[in-house]
């Protein structure tokens, strides 16, 4: 399955479609303004939420938590000690771990299981310009909760950029 993704995902308060690979819209991601914690909602066509998204307030390091039905489904974080440095480590509610590793910021790579390929997150093959695509490679996973990891990982990484900035500015 692969999904088009519009890159607009640091507007706080922006609601935006993706796409399956033939045009019809398939979840929304409904970011919620006035929160004090980055927050976001992946629904389906008809409204209802799929999964929630939301920055842990009180951590170490910056933490972002997926649910679904108000129960804890999977926490992501950047990985310590990573020879490279966009990757995170995900951490399901059932005890696995999701590796997720590439050039996040260039909206290039992967999200690996046990060293097998779930998804890969890529502009190579689009000709729309702020366009990247999600192609979940295996069928027996849930493509929410990948589009969820994504929409976290991307995020986190924006995060750390803006800070790197920042710091440069200083």
């Amino acid at each position: 399955m692969r999904f088009l993704v519009y890159d607009r995902l640091l507007g706080f308060g922006d609601d935006y479609w993706i796409e399956d690979d033939r045009g019809n819209k398939v979840y929304l991601v409904d970011g919620k303004a006035m929160r004090l914690r980055d927050t976001w909602e992946l629904k389906d066509t008809r409204g209802r939420v799929l999964i929630g998204i939301h920055q842990k307030m009180f951590a170490l390091r910056d933490t972002m938590v997926v649910e679904r039905g108000g129960e804890p489904l999977a926490t992501l974080r950047r990985k310590r000690l990573s020879l490279l440095r966009n990757h995170y480590r995900v951490a399901l509610a059932d005890g696995n771990e999701l590796d997720v590793s590439g050039r996040i910021v260039d909206r290039e790579f992967a999200i690996e299981y046990d060293g097998e390929l779930l998804a890969v997150v890529s502009r190579r093959w689009l000709t729309l310009r702020d366009t990247y695509g999600l192609d979940v490679v295996r069928d027996d996973v849930d493509p929410a909760l990948l589009i969820a990891l994504t929409v976290c990982v991307i995020h986190l990484a924006e995060k750390e950029r803006e800070r790197a900035r920042e710091g440069d500015e200083d």
